[in-house]
């Protein structure tokens, strides 16, 4: 293996060194031309076409045309013109005594819509039986994004995608429903076939194309990683021709676009005052403080700015791009900054028979985030409108005769958070075309992460907030802890780094024989991941707070009592994986298609006995549209009838030591006169721990009408996951630990999913394209069985506990056989009784003010959305194009735990409530209780996007285009939801409870330009 990769290391120095040596030559040197050549190039509908590369085929000269389609190379007679732009066929004409061409490119529908990147290798979508959607860079959602997930939002059917306000919260992505209790994560990333590559080390102008792999046909052959689906990334490549440019950049505007109902303090007093209850002038210092706001800026400034370049000859090509983002958030002491460079080289040698590849991406960011968000949030919606944010001299006002209640502008303003995260990933490859049909290719590549990550809480906390009674406050299904700051400032500061090695190389072999085409891949990938390489160390006791974190030297920690460094709960861990693959692909005359494929996965995270899991698939698909008895049908031209059915595992969210038995520190005994460390078991030992497995049969049906004007699919699939692994508290008599990582239960996925794409009109100075998806998906739990020997055999498990005021142990969700993940499972609500107290279902039928936990509990709906739709369209009248996207959600459930939180009358007048609660009594102690008044109706309908867009008729030869634009995003949401917005998190277990972990989202307006030259 070391030799390999010297190997791999020397040829890829040798080639650097060369790419540029052929570079600089290919750009000093002249070629004598005898004559001028001239002409113009329009489209197949008379429209000139700027940009056009237009080469002399092998003498490495090339010029574009301008905005009027025109050109001017210089040529000899017999000379061969090479014509060639993105989306259009590849044109080639002889040099005649001719001095003006009119040259006309045919639309290229194969290379718009065709060509797809799947696992080792790309494809023809007509010859394609799988289940793949492909994203084109003009289909990316518009607007000031640092997420790529957000790119996607709306836009894929089944991809379920959700964001918050923040910054510095990535997007949650699901697709096909949640496939495992335990890591319901993501999609697999691979950019430029770089397994596993982290998504933000990719500006969004660098993507030359997205394609989704939905089924186990497209993403077996990514075995372990591929339960959760597969995305494939290609960025952008180097054309021959020569240097490229380009800039794209906006600056946007972004401002609350909606906000949480909150009584104002003349609605408090009123309130108060009509339950016979005076605030104390502790709480009534005569103000009116919108707590919201002061916690927000007025308004967040977002700018974006990206330069790339690209070109080569025809034996070597090369693309280059450097990206700045400035994002900040609309809470205060929030944003993001980031640098993203990336460089790709290929070289074409021995006749074009070798083919060598570099990539290298960069990305550098710094993420400053609210410290103790969730906590600052939970304090702005509850604390006193009716109390400054500061006092007459200037200091913080405080109320500390509340218990749990801290000025949340004093939280963010005495204390930093920040992380400086980078990501550098790279690989090279090769490929070569050897006899019998054979290639070659091999792909070594490298990542490696990192986290530098800094907390400071100034000496205004060690006074203020060190009462024992500062709890910080976790995300739905979190738990809350209590937190000391000691004495003059408190820092945290730790680093780690993360790193993956990969080593992927596979022979492809294809072979026609008449009417019957062939094509073979096998492989080997290995893959060796290092994490938490790092450390953690904390302080205290510091000689002022000027330096915060970065000076650590400056505290003094062994004088203050009770305080242990805090060294972090990261370990060390390393991972191997081990694997083979193989594929067969086989299609008649491209009407009857055939692909099967095995993949061999071995894994270190999984028990010594279970190291090992196999993934097959197959798949079968029919071109109705090329059989002779549709064929002359002259509305169709496509129709193809999928099946297929497949297996994938999961290693997603699992350690290096889940299988194996842990030990911890457990205090210490005395032993010969001193006293000894003592460590008790933590975790048990599994050594039969096992691959989670996902099976999936998709039925599926690509059409095509009107000569390709009207186009989509239809997908219909079952996915049944089994063996999910889930952490178990189990007796101390099985294991003395108490506790286990299990393979336990099955939980199902059923759906259906439509696309249709429509060209409406297609005129010379007028077109629109308009395209709809929708997708249902089913999320059922089937089993939550374990291995008996452990007794595991519940069928139901209570899980989500919020502490919120007065309702402490109250769980909100439940793992049930016969219902989904994430079913809400709490207190049926009735109204109110003669007294004005809150009336519960009891479990037995009967009516209750004073319901028990669980007993008294029922079914409250489902998280999970029945229906998710994107509608888009574009058009372009001559200079001026205009998209706009819609996209929403309907049937799912929002269980609204920060409204009920804020219904808690008992305190009000004190603490702040909802407008929401304001007939229900200050008696009334139960009116808070997490039930069914507090679960929602979740859908909703948002305008995400507009962008309205210019092109200046140039005539330079210096700038071949420019475009002025501006976009709005979020411009309204329709919903009867009434929290700060519907779009709640739809990842992890504890999916669609909104509880006091929300970002307030923006409307933002930007403005941009795009300039060739």
């Amino acid at each position: 293996m070391i030799q390999i990769y010297r190997r791999c290391q020397c040829t890829g120095y040798l080639f650097s060194a060369l790419l540029v040596i052929i570079l600089v030559l290919s750009e000093l040197s002249a070629i004598a031309q005898q004559s001028q050549v001239s002409g113009s190039v329009t489209d197949d509908k008379g429209i000139a076409l700027p940009s056009v590369t237009v080469s002399v085929k092998g003498k490495g000269i090339s010029t574009k045309t301008n905005e009027d389609g025109h050109f001017t190379i210089a040529a000899r007679n017999n000379d061969v013109l090479v014509f060639s732009a993105v989306s259009y066929i590849t044109q080639e004409v002889t040099v005649t005594n001719v001095t003006n061409y009119e040259i006309v490119l045919a639309t290229n529908a194969v290379a718009m819509t065709d060509v797809v990147v799947v696992g080792y290798g790309k494809g023809s979508k007509r010859t394609l039986s799988s289940a793949i959607t492909s994203i084109k860079p003009e289909d990316l959602n518009r607007g000031a994004i640092g997420d790529v997930g957000q790119l996607l939002q709306g836009k894929v059917p089944g991809l379920n995608v959700t964001a918050s306000g923040d910054p510095n919260r990535p997007a949650v992505m699901v697709l096909r429903g949640h496939s495992t209790i335990n890591s319901p994560g993501g999609p697999f990333y691979v950019i430029d076939g770089i397994p596993g590559a982290d998504i933000n080390g990719v500006a969004p102008d660098d993507i030359a194309s997205m394609d989704i792999l939905k089924d186990a046909s497209a993403t077996a052959i990514y075995g372990n990683r591929a339960s959760n689906g597969v995305i494939m990334v290609t960025t952008k490549k180097g054309r021959a021709g020569k240097l490229q440019a380009a800039y794209n950049g906006y600056i946007g505007f972004e401002n609350v676009s909606s906000t949480l109902d909150l009584m104002d303090a003349d609605q408090l007093r009123a309130y108060s005052q009509k339950n016979n209850y005076t605030p104390s002038t502790n709480d009534d210092k005569g103000a009116n403080t919108n707590w919201m706001e002061a916690i927000q800026k007025k308004s967040a400034l977002s700018h974006n700015h990206n330069i790339s370049f690209s070109g080569g000859t025809e034996k070597s090509m090369y693309s280059a791009s450097l990206n700045y983002l400035k994002k900040e958030g609309i809470i205060l002491q929030s944003d993001l900054e980031r640098v993203i460079g990336r460089i790709s080289a290929e070289h074409h040698a021995l006749n074009d028979r070798l083919t060598l590849g570099l990539n290298i991406m960069s990305s550098n960011s710094k993420a400053s985030n609210v410290p103790l968000q969730n906590m600052v949030f939970q304090q702005a919606v509850k604390y006193n409108p009716m109390s400054p944010v500061y006092n007459e001299n200037g200091t913080f006002f405080e109320n500390f005769n509340n218990t749990q209640y801290f000025n949340p502008v004093s939280i963010i303003k005495n204390a930093v958070d920040d992380t400086k995260y980078g990501s550098l990933q790279g690989n090279f490859t090769l490929e070569a075309k050897l006899p019998f049909n054979l290639t070659y290719n091999a792909n070594l590549s490298y990542q490696r992460g990192t986290w530098l990550h800094g907390e400071y809480y100034n000496s205004y906390y060690s006074q203020n907030y060190s009462t024992g009674s500062f709890y910080t406050n976790g995300d739905p299904g979190g738990t809350r802890s209590l937190r000391n700051f000691y004495s003059n400032g408190l820092a945290y500061r730790n680093y780690y780094q993360n790193t993956s090695k990969t080593f992927e190389t596979f022979l492809t072999w294809g072979k026609k024989l008449g009417l019957h085409n062939l094509k073979a891949v096998v492989g080997y990938s290995w893959q060796k991941n290092t994490n938490n390489d790092g450390l953690q160390t904390s302080q205290t006791n510091f000689v002022n707070d000027y330096t915060t974190y970065y000076n650590l030297g400056l505290g003094n920690y062994q004088t203050v009592n009770g305080f242990a460094v805090d060294y972090g709960g990261s370990v060390y861990e390393e991972t191997n994986f081990i694997s083979d693959f193989f594929r067969l692909n086989y299609d008649f005359n491209e009407r009857i298609l055939l692909q099967a494929s095995v993949r061999r996965d071995g894994s270190s995270v999984f028990g010594k006995n279970k190291e090992w899991g196999y993934f097959p698939a197959a798949s079968i698909a029919w071109r109705i549209s090329e059989s002779e008895f549709i064929k002359n049908a002259g509305f169709i031209s496509d129709l193809k009838l999928r099946l297929s059915y497949g297996a994938t595992g999961n290693a997603f969210g699992l350690g290096a030591y889940n299988a194996q038995r842990l030990y911890n520190k457990s205090g210490t005994y005395y032993n010969n006169g001193v006293f000894a460390a003592s460590f008790r078991t933590s975790q048990g030992a599994n050594p039969d721990l096992q691959w989670e497995v996902t099976a999936t049969k998709n039925l599926g049906l690509d059409y095509g009408f009107l000569k390709g004007r009207i186009s989509g699919a239809i997908d219909i699939y079952e996915k049944i996951t089994t063996d999910m692994i889930f952490p178990y508290s189990v007796a101390q008599s099985i294991d003395p630990s108490g506790f286990l990582w299990l393979n336990v239960g099955k939980i199902r996925n059923r759906g259906i999913e439509f696309n249709v794409n429509v060209a409406a009109v297609n005129k010379k100075n007028f077109t629109w394209t308009t395209g709809l998806n929708l997708a249902s998906n089913k999320n059922v739990i089937l089993d939550l069985k374990g291995p008996e020997q452990f007794g595991v055999n519940a069928d139901s498990t209570y899980y989500t506990q919020i502490d919120g005021p007065g309702v402490t142990g109250s769980r909100l969700q439940i793992f049930a056989v016969g219902g989904p993940l994430g079913q809400f499972y709490s207190f049926q609500y009735l109204g109110k009784d003669a007294s004005g107290n809150s009336l519960f279902l009891k479990g037995d039928g009967t009516e209750t003010t004073n319901p028990s936990q669980v007993s008294d509990y029922h079914y409250l709906g489902s998280p999970h959305p029945k229906l998710m739709y994107g509608f888009n369209n574009s058009f372009r009248y001559k200079n001026f194009d205009l998209n706009f996207f819609l996209r929403g959600v309907m049937g799912n459930k929002i269980f609204n735990a920060t409204r009920a939180d804020l219904s808690y009358v008992v305190t009000a007048g004190q603490t702040n409530i909802s407008p929401h609660a304001a007939e229900d009594a200050r008696t009334d102690t139960r009116n808070n209780n997490y039930s069914s008044r507090y679960v929602e109706n979740g859908s909703y309908l948002r305008f995400d996007n507009a962008t309205l867009g210019y092109r200046l008729n140039l005539k330079s030869e210096y700038i071949s285009n420019v475009r002025f634009y501006g976009t709005v995003n979020n411009l309204f949401v329709i919903t009867k939801y009434k929290g700060i917005d519907p779009e709640i998190n739809q990842g992890g277990a504890s999916l669609g409870v909104d509880y006091n972990s929300f970002y307030p989202k923006t409307r933002t307006i930007l403005f941009g330009v795009s300039i060739g030259f």
